[in-house]
């Protein structure tokens, strides 16, 4: 027996080998896989895709709902040699076929929850593109079946650990692409490795199960399941987030860790207090945030609710930052954590003047391994000062070193020469019992040149609209600076946000870049 519970072998494809019959997937809209069940998949995925015609060094793509199907093509792909890219659900056609060409992508693999993306007018353009592999009824499509029908259970030959190409979500901008390579040598050896990304988050080794709650497209929700499998946590796999479902399949399964993003918490957090009540979640033990920025008063209450069990993160695609561990949170809260090992971080303000302790600007930082956008160096070259990158974040660090984020540079507001950070007001709005959901962006105004416009997603609350919006600006004016206060409130049924949590600024400010505004 190892003397300490990280001496013990472990990596997805060693989990395989010594524990076959362990559950690698505990619950999904497919049902249950061991690691060995997985493994083969896997195994015949890359036999099949190689017979197909699939060299090294390819790009495959994959277009699937949460379920088996993402982790079956991801751990091909690490073992082939390939470059796993995963498709936003969500994007249009025509997004897809600029995705899979910038990726030069040999092969789409299609779920036909996903087919109509085939039979629109750009259908025929991904055809040309790249190979279509369908999963289920998707017409004109190769079947995945017929690919792997006969199709060994064996361990492929040349075995090399693959890579990344993950997209950005594309709510500030154009999505870009981020290329990270696999190391090219042994498979084996580089998921043992990579376990080492549990242990900083306190993923004890064969103690899970781990809940998939967000889109499995997320490069977040990738790393964190694909480095659960790595410790032996069995997968919970949710199709789609609902938030009392949520707290049932924790209970059922009694899960130890988890990933999830502040849309899931302000979620769950408005379920009524009986509903809450009704699902013991002594379970968890490491919760994981990232992605879009919690509020503070989101992540207090999740912390008296759960208690110290949340993680905050800092980072992107591009390179992982910062960490908070529970405790660490609770004594400076609202920090996304300090650098981990080997990052450096910095905070420069808008002519490159690098500033000190608790003064806002421009977050950057070094990472041992640094990133390129893949084949774009005209954004590679802007992300960069030096060797230091910026994913557009505006935040300050405190005497300590602990960071704190304001903003995304490209959200921010300025208002008569002042600048006004959305996220602090979001902040507050979501604070307010009849609020669901708030984005908040700048408008055109003349004298101004930009005025704080509030757009909120009610919750079932009985309150008249304009009820509401004489409630909320006088809410706003006893927690806000009069300049941050929000000049109208405007609503919506539903603002639109990625499975990560993250709200498509970029498509509400396209709306409002025009001088006429309606407020309801």
């Amino acid at each position: 027996m190892p003397t300490d519970i990280w001496d013990q072998r472990l990596g997805f494809w060693h989990i395989a080998e010594d524990r076959p019959d362990s559950f690698a997937i505990a619950h999904s809209p497919e049902g249950t896989y061991t690691y060995g069940e997985l493994a083969v998949a896997a195994h015949r995925l890359v036999h099949g895709l190689r017979a197909y015609g699939i060299g090294d060094n390819a790009a495959i793509a994959v277009l699937a709902p949460n379920g088996a199907l993402p982790v079956q093509v991801s751990f091909a792909c690490q073992q082939a040699g390939w470059d796993l890219t995963l498709v936003n659900g969500y994007l249009t056609s025509g997004e897809i076929v600029a995705i899979l060409e910038h990726a030069e992508a040999a092969a789409l693999i299609i779920h036909e929850h996903h087919r109509d993306v085939l039979s629109s007018a750009e259908g025929d353009r991904i055809r040309r593109l790249t190979r279509v592999i369908g999963v289920g009824d998707i017409p004109g499509a190769l079947s995945l079946d017929t690919i792997l029908a006969g199709q060994p259970a064996t361990r492929p030959p040349n075995r090399r650990d693959g890579g990344m190409i993950a997209y950005t979500s594309g709510t500030t901008g154009a999505p870009k692409g981020v290329r990270r390579p696999g190391s090219g040598g042994d498979p084996d050896k580089a998921m043992q490795d990579a376990a080492i990304f549990g242990r900083a988050f306190d993923f004890r080794p064969f103690d899970g199960p781990h809940l998939v709650s967000t889109a499995m497209y997320h490069g977040g929700s990738h790393s964190y399941y694909r480095n659960a499998l790595n410790v032996g946590h069995a997968l919970v796999i949710m199709s789609k987030f609902d938030a009392e479902e949520a707290l049932k399949l924790i209970a059922k399964y009694q899960v130890r860790s988890a990933y999830m993003v502040a849309t899931l918490f302000h979620r769950m957090l408005n379920l009524p207090p009986e509903v809450r009540e009704r699902y013991d979640v002594s379970s968890l033990h490491s919760v994981v945030h990232s992605a879009a920025t919690c509020p503070r008063p989101v992540m207090e209450a999740m912390f008296q609710w759960w208690g110290p069990v949340l993680w905050e993160t800092y980072g992107g695609m591009e390179g992982a930052a910062t960490i908070a561990k529970p405790h660490r949170w609770l004594e400076k809260p609202g920090t996304v954590g300090r650098a981990v090992r080997g990052v450096e971080l910095a905070i420069f303000d808008d002519d490159g003047n690098r500033l000190g302790p608790n003064q806002p600007g421009h977050i950057y930082y070094r990472t041992e391994a640094g990133f390129s956008y893949h084949r774009d160096e005209k954004a590679t070259t802007a992300a960069h000062r030096g060797d230091m990158f910026s994913i557009g974040d505006i935040g300050y660090l405190d005497e300590d070193g602990y960071l704190f984020i304001s903003d995304r540079a490209k959200d921010m507001i300025i208002s008569g020469g002042v600048n006004i950070y959305p996220a602090e007001i979001e902040a507050v709005l979501l604070t307010h019992d009849a609020v669901a959901d708030a984005a908040v962006i700048g408008v055109p105004d003349e004298e101004w040149g930009e005025r704080v416009l509030a757009i909120v997603e009610r919750s079932d609350c009985g309150i008249s609209k304009d009820e509401l919006a004489t409630d909320l600006l006088a809410f706003c004016e006893g927690r806000l600076a009069s300049y941050k206060r929000p000049r109208e409130i405007e609503f919506r049924d539903k603002l639109p946000r990625t499975d990560a949590g993250k709200l498509y600024k970029r498509r509400l400010r396209d709306e409002y870049g025009r001088d006429r505004l309606d407020v309801k």
